[in-house]
């Protein structure tokens, strides 16, 4: 089959109509005055083409999605074979193959702690589904003042408003807040906040004390606290220990406050366990997945709970059913999918062999533990980040959009949170590829910031 690749003199032209007619996500769409839109015609592997085809490694998995590299063909051949037969049927009242399947695997995968898995299509709308299972179980329980959420400070988990109102982003909040519920909000466990001394468990103890009192003095209005595991990634990448997440859970337990592990962008094996939770060997009362269950291929989420949440609801009574529905939920397409990743994990030994990626990403960035513009150089499986030092930073409010612009001339997707730059590549960067990212990178923050003279 012959890839499209568009004429390099129509390509003003295709940015130019999607400028007029398309609003792009999480932009200030005046930036693209001086940014210009890259146009991508295909992929292949860890590779974008752009509309002169030249290739682009897509060192962050095209925003935390993309597993197996773009285009994979055995992805490609279990969509096409579902193709064949169905590719959408609503899920009231009916079911089918695939989904059945990909709900029958996430059980086993939880060694069947969790299960009963409700489908949406996108993260925000799983955390939307976490959040109302756990306030309307509360209500069925007979305890309707539990109505009131916990998050971290610096957490994101998504922007439709039940998931924007456990997010602690100022930009968000202060354009949104008015439309927001309260929340509580309680300290991050991010390790980058300890002081001389202390280490990331200390500064986990810290956090947790912090949220034993809070919930010692509002248990009876909490219904659940929301987490990243390990990660708070669109929070910059803070990486926390596993300690606090087995605290929560003790906490959680003693004052009656279900957990919800938002893995979103750090289950599907970035942490180096399928499920983040595990490191801690803990189960929340919910999880949500999205970004890599499907491979990067097709929007998909969920969310996977607990028999007793199920059973609270399992009734004669349509009012006690849990009210909550979407068009595509369950899409076949989507859950084929999905089910060809959790295929490639099994036969390729995705998590074992990430551990030698692992390592190969850690060997490509040491060259961060020296330089002294940067702090906090940190990783967790196959996510890697570190910060610029503010006094570093000539222009801070334009280096973002700098880095991303240097790094597409230098053939690298990478697109900074704030002063924070990572990678969180696809699972199949061999170790040359993955050592030339770590110099490309090393290249472009050479371009932007002053190199400092030695000593």
């Amino acid at each position: 089959m012959k890839t499209l690749v568009m004429d390099a003199s129509k390509s003003d032209t295709w940015v130019s109509r999607s400028l007029a007619a398309v609003w792009h996500p999480c932009t200030q769409m005046k930036h693209h005055e001086g940014m210009p839109l890259v146009a991508i015609t295909h992929g292949k592997g860890p590779w974008l083409y752009d509309d002169r085809n030249r290739a682009i490694l897509d060192c962050i998995s095209s925003w935390w999605t993309n597993l197996f590299g773009h285009s994979n063909p055995f992805i490609n051949q279990a969509i096409q074979a579902q193709l064949e037969k169905i590719e959408h049927v609503m899920l009231a009242g009916f079911t089918h193959q695939p989904v059945i399947e990909l709900s029958e695997q996430l059980a086993a995968l939880s060694n069947h702690q969790l299960g009963h898995a409700f489908y949406a299509s996108d993260g925000a709308s799983a955390v939307e589904i976490a959040l109302k299972m756990s306030h309307h179980y509360w209500r069925l329980a007979g305890k309707p003042d539990k109505n009131t959420f916990v998050c971290l400070r610096n957490s994101y988990h998504g922007e439709t408003l039940g998931a924007l109102a456990v997010t602690d982003v100022p930009l968000f909040r202060n354009a949104y807040g008015a439309l927001l519920s309260d929340v509580f909000s309680v300290m991050s466990p991010d390790s980058r906040q300890a002081t001389h001394g202390e280490s990331a468990n200390d500064v986990a103890l810290r956090a947790a004390h912090e949220l034993e009192t809070l919930l010692q003095r509002e248990h009876h209005r909490i219904a659940a606290l929301i987490i990243e595991p390990l990660v708070q990634c669109a929070g910059q990448m803070a990486m926390h220990s596993p300690q606090y997440l087995r605290l929560a859970r003790a906490l959680c337990d003693q004052y009656g406050v279900h957990l919800i592990a938002d893995e979103i962008a750090v289950g599907c094996g970035r942490t180096g366990r399928f499920f983040a939770c595990e490191h801690a060997e803990i189960w929340p009362d919910f999880i949500t997945l999205s970004k890599g269950i499907s491979g990067g291929y097709l929007p998909l989420s969920l969310c996977l709970t607990t028999d007793a949440i199920y059973n609270a609801f399992y009734s004669d009574e349509t009012a006690r059913g849990f009210l909550h529905s979407h068009s595509y939920t369950g899409n076949p397409l989507a859950c084929a999918a999905a089910l060809a990743c959790l295929e490639l994990f099994k036969t390729e030994q995705v998590l074992e062999k990430n551990r030698d990626r692992a390592r190969d990403l850690r060997a490509a960035f040491l060259w961060t533990h020296d330089d002294p513009r940067i702090e906090h150089s940190r990783q967790q499986g196959m996510i890697l980040a570190f910060d610029i030092r503010a006094s570093a930073l000539p222009n801070p409010n334009a280096f973002a959009r700098d880095v991303f612009s240097l790094g597409i001339q230098e053939g690298l997707l990478i697109r900074p949170i704030g002063s924070t730059v990572y990678v969180m590549p696809p699972y199949i960067l061999n170790t040359e590829q993955t050592m030339a990212m770590g110099q490309g990178i090393r290249s472009v923050l050479d371009r932007i910031l002053p190199i400092p003279s030695p000593s």
